[in-house]
């Protein structure tokens, strides 16, 4: 049977956080201002989703949001783990804080994520970044308030750390960072310890929402004008196998799809190994589903596959590409690929090329694989020079950058609906969207236009973008 999951209230309502709230209050009468918050947030869009749910505490007890991390009240880093380079980043940018900590006391620092989870980066950051006033973990966010309360108030600093938990919490404040669109849990953890991934050893076992939780924050989403949400997990596809009552991913998105209000429902990440036919029906035939699929490989070599414990071989993973395009033709696969694991030989390295030859993916997050402490990848023999890894890296890129650009052209003189998410970053007269297949558009346009699906005829295209006209 099915471990039970247990379902908590995270409703803000103890003594400690009204105190906090009043506290607040009367700064923000004597100074005129709000305290300030910034995060900086680093890795997957499940932490970028934890920064939603820190952002609405954080507004619930009179915080506001500044995006001057120079003068804010609070700092937040919400930590990665899953590759070095962000780990660095956040090293680094602590050292930077340490002079803004200097210079103004009064200033609260935060760590928390997937970073905080590991008793030796944990430890690393208590001793040489002694300034940091509070850390907590990606189980414990819903006590922030009161680890703010402790660190402020009682002046102590202010650690929370739960290795792994049966609990969810719903009812969370959330300050979404778009209206339009929004991330949705509906799992947390992974059961799957795929040997190079740190994921279940920081984030916990596998748990699934209740359906009925995620239908109704859904609803009440679209009530609110959202158009598109994402649904995630570390593996969407196995959502439901803890429930008691069996209900599983497809029944998921089949209700999603019946919402009024929702224009568009996107899920991450899909694990191959689970991916089933009636999740393949449910997207062929829910008019909301998008034709987008993001399947990671990894790898195309059986033996490095094997290695990495990934439970499916080249052969199977083709098979579903094949089974998703007959059934739903104009279908878009993008994945992940992880270059030189431990083992890797060229011939593993060619079978990977040939998968993305065969496949043919519309776009693609490649990784040079990082070696994390803690995962039985670390421990493996054959070890990859940095040189070889890098050398095949830049082989892989030349391969699939042209098929990308190749599958991008294909949809110059066609028009496609896209969602107006932001204004240009180069320039105000241009706005940014997304096709229901998750590519990139540039086109002329006002702000008026955020948040709304229009028609774009594409002109021209680019590796990592296109570029069209309303019509």
């Amino acid at each position: 049977m099915s471990k039970r999951v247990i379902i908590k209230d995270a409703r803000l309502s103890s003594d400690k956080i009204i105190e906090l709230k009043n506290i607040n209050e009367q700064f923000f009468i004597m100074n005129g201002r709000r305290k300030t918050y910034h995060i900086l947030t680093y890795g997957c869009q499940m932490n970028e989703h934890d920064s939603e749910k820190i952002s609405g505490m954080l507004t619930s007890i009179g915080y506001e949001e500044t995006d001057d991390d120079t003068n804010a009240d609070l700092v937040i880093f919400n930590t990665c783990l899953i590759r070095e380079n962000a780990e660095l980043k956040v090293f680094g940018k602590l050292g930077e804080v340490k002079g803004l900590k200097r210079n103004n006391p009064n200033m609260l620092v935060a760590v928390c994520g997937c970073m905080m989870q590991k008793e030796e980066i944990r430890e690393k950051v208590i001793k040489k970044f002694s300034f940091v006033d509070i850390i907590f973990g990606t189980n414990t966010i819903h006590e922030l308030p009161g680890l703010i309360y402790n660190a402020e108030i009682n002046k102590n600093k202010s650690i929370d750390i739960i290795e792994n938990t049966e609990l969810i919490y719903e009812n969370m404040p959330k300050q979404r960072k778009f209206k339009y669109k929004a991330l949705v849990n509906i799992t947390y953890g992974c059961n799957n310890f795929c040997t190079y991934c740190v994921v279940p050893y920081v984030r916990g076992r596998e748990k699934s929402r209740e359906p009925e939780e995620i239908i109704n924050e859904v609803k009440a989403l679209a009530q609110d004008g959202c158009k598109e949400i994402t649904l995630l997990g570390q593996n969407v596809n196995s959502y439901g196998s803890n429930l008691e009552k069996k209900f599983t991913f497809a029944e998921l998105l089949y209700e999603i799809n019946k919402i009024d209000g929702i224009e568009r429902i996107r899920f991450m990440t899909s694990h191959p190994k689970d991916l089933t036919d009636d999740l393949i029906m449910v997207i062929k035939h829910c008019s909301k589903v998008c034709n987008h699929v993001h399947l990671p490989v990894q790898a195309g070599s059986n033996n490095i596959l094997n290695k990495m414990n990934r439970k499916y071989t080249k052969e199977h993973y083709l098979d579903l590409v094949y089974k998703l395009k007959k059934e739903i033709p104009d279908v878009a696969i993008t994945t992940d690929i992880i270059v030189g694991f431990p083992g890797e030989t060229e011939e593993d390295f060619l079978e990977t090329v040939d998968v993305v030859k065969n496949v043919q993916y519309d776009s693609a997050f490649t990784f040079l694989y990082s070696m994390r402490e803690g995962t039985k990848a670390a421990l493996m023999e054959d070890q990859i020079p940095d040189e070889v890894k890098h050398e095949r890296f830049d082989r892989l890129l030349d391969v699939l950058y042209k098929i990308v650009l190749e599958r991008n052209s294909q949809c110059i003189g066609h028009t496609y609906p896209v969602l107006v998410e932001s204004t240009s970053k180069t320039s105000d007269n241009f706005l940014t969207g997304r096709t229901e297949h998750f590519r990139l558009v540039h086109f002329k346009g006002t702000e008026e236009l955020l948040g709304q699906i229009v028609n774009v005829k594409i002109t021209n295209v680019k590796t990592f973008h296109m570029e069209g006209e309303i019509v």
